[in-house]
């Protein structure tokens, strides 16, 4: 991305999308019982309050009434209709794992299998986005996690713990392929999970061969553990390759989520907060619920001066349901240089 002379003013940045998180597969109602929504009609509530705070983007995972995160599709056909009616302008993004929590004590936590991941295609009412992991990757979402993190948890349970820290990412070449082509022929948008350099370059490569012509909306994960640090060198790094048409949001984990969500605010990028990433304040002296974490993050953008995006204008800034009818169409709407054309060695500098 091309930051000019006044990047930082907010009159020259895009308004700016909150994504929620508030479903949490990661954690079980007693962690958090008072903001871990259970039944059908909690978990519709849900939505509408992180909506109510500002957050135009829900990321939407399900859970059974016994507490552990659904893997049934009927079940999030049936979440997105009821957010679908209470909530009708919200951007649906579902969690392309589905579910990774542990279906039992002393299971592993895990993705489901490629076939059951493709299924998300077939979801309806159709979601507006799915997450799309590109890269098969280590996911030890622990790793930079402190004791006092998980204190009081189900966490605390070594099972558990262990099941997340030994969690990997399966995302090869042929899966993502035929998963992208499956969410395009449904009109879903792909919501990119980048975990470095190396996944956002094979994104890249996926729409410069034509597999994915749309929108390029994403995310930078900071979440270590085989994924990228939340530190100001590797942000610099991963942004300084994106084009300047991407829509992107920065994600991280635990109290490293506000200061990440800072520099992204701050830096007229979007982000994403709620309990599925942080349980705490900063201090962590009280655990902090995800309408409150987004209430949080509107009052910080109104200190920064940068308004928060009404859903139609996250609509629009993502480009929801656009999709290109060719690749050079693609590459030139999201700001990349052109292919390669016989002689032609593309560009040495992309138009500001």
């Amino acid at each position: 991305m091309h930051f000019l002379d006044g990047h930082l003013y907010p009159e020259n940045q895009q308004t700016l999308i909150i994504t929620a998180a508030p479903y949490a597969p990661s954690w079980v109602p007693a962690d958090f019982p008072e903001d871990i929504p259970l039944t059908m009609e909690e978990q519709i509530q849900k939505a509408v309050d992180c909506y109510n705070a500002g957050a135009t983007v829900l990321h939407l995972h399900v859970r059974e009434l016994d507490g552990k995160g659904s893997k049934r599709l009927s079940k999030f056909n049936e979440l997105i209709a009821g957010v679908r009616k209470a909530v009708p302008e919200m951007i649906i993004q579902v969690g392309g794992s589905i579910s990774f929590a542990p279906e039992s004590e002393g299971a592993a936590a895990k993705w489901l299998s490629d076939d059951t991941r493709h299924m998300l295609a077939e979801l309806e009412p159709t979601p507006d986005q799915v997450t799309v992991t590109i890269n098969t990757s280590q996911m030890n979402v622990v790793e930079h996690w402190e004791d006092a993190d998980i204190r009081g948890t189900s966490m605390e349970d070594p099972e558990v713990y262990k099941a997340y820290k030994e969690m990997t990412v399966p995302a090869q070449p042929g899966w993502a392929e035929e998963h992208i082509r499956r969410l395009n022929k449904a009109g879903i948008q792909s919501a990119f999970q980048c975990y470095n350099i190396n996944s956002f370059e094979s994104v890249e490569r996926l729409m410069r061969r034509g597999i994915y012509k749309g929108p390029l909306v994403m995310n930078w994960v900071a979440i270590g553990g085989g994924m990228d640090a939340p530190n100001i060198y590797s942000f610099a790094n991963f942004v300084r390759a994106v084009p300047d048409g991407a829509v992107l949001t920065v994600e991280s984990s635990m109290r490293n989520v506000l200061p990440v969500n800072m520099m992204g605010i701050a830096m007229g990028l979007h982000v994403r907060c709620g309990i599925e990433d942080n349980l705490w304040n900063q201090s962590r002296t009280a655990k902090l619920g995800t309408v409150a974490q987004v209430e949080q993050l509107v009052r910080i953008a109104r200190e920064f001066g940068r308004p928060i995006a009404t859903a139609r204008q996250a609509r629009e800034i993502s480009k929801i349901g656009v999709f290109y009818e060719t690749t050079e169409e693609s590459l030139l709407a999201n700001g990349f240089a052109a292919n390669r054309n016989g002689a032609q060695q593309g560009y040495l500098r992309k138009a500001a």
